[in-house]
């Protein structure tokens, strides 16, 4: 079973992570953090996490408020997706999946789903390293018309890493 894990405010977070949970084809259960702890997470082998960006690279309220000292994720399979608004905040573009990354990193879990920055039309983001993004950054604000095709591609990618 997939933990597919969202934080949302302004409710794209949640319809990117509908989509996914609707589209990747595997079996999976999608949860709101709100109503997770690390105990909750910590259960699931697999987990998908979608993450909201807020001011200037800040995690989104629920996930900002989530206690990451208990995360053992050792040997588990992670891939994150976030959202931003890359025209608004372009220095600070789906910073939150960068700080997420940090954190389950930290939790020992196995990251994949990198994406490349190409395509992507911003200045800078902690999401970003050696070049490529940490996870799948959407915008719905500016580019709503590629959310859907971008997250069926990431399926295709990280599907092999969850089967």
């Amino acid at each position: 079973m997939i933990g597919i894990i969202f934080g949302s405010s302004m409710g794209n977070t949640e319809e990117a992570a509908s989509f996914l949970a609707e589209n990747l084809g595997l079996e999976n259960e999608l949860l709101n953090i709100a109503n997770c702890d690390a105990a909750k997470l910590n259960g699931f082998d697999k987990l998908i996490l979608g993450v909201s960006t807020w001011g200037t690279g800040d995690l989104q309220d629920d996930w900002d408020a989530f206690d990451f000292g208990g995360l053992k994720l050792s040997g588990k399979t992670v891939a994150i997706f976030g959202t931003g608004d890359a025209e608004s905040y372009a220095d600070s573009f789906c910073g939150a999946m960068g700080k997420l990354y940090d954190e389950v990193v930290k939790a020992g879990a196995n990251v994949v789903g990198a994406v490349s920055v190409d395509g992507y039309k911003f200045d800078e983001s902690e999401a970003v390293r050696d070049g490529k993004f940490v996870g799948l950054p959407l915008d719905a604000d500016n580019e709503s018309e590629k959310t859907e095709p971008r997250i069926s591609a990431w399926i295709e990618q990280i599907k092999p890493h969850f089967a």
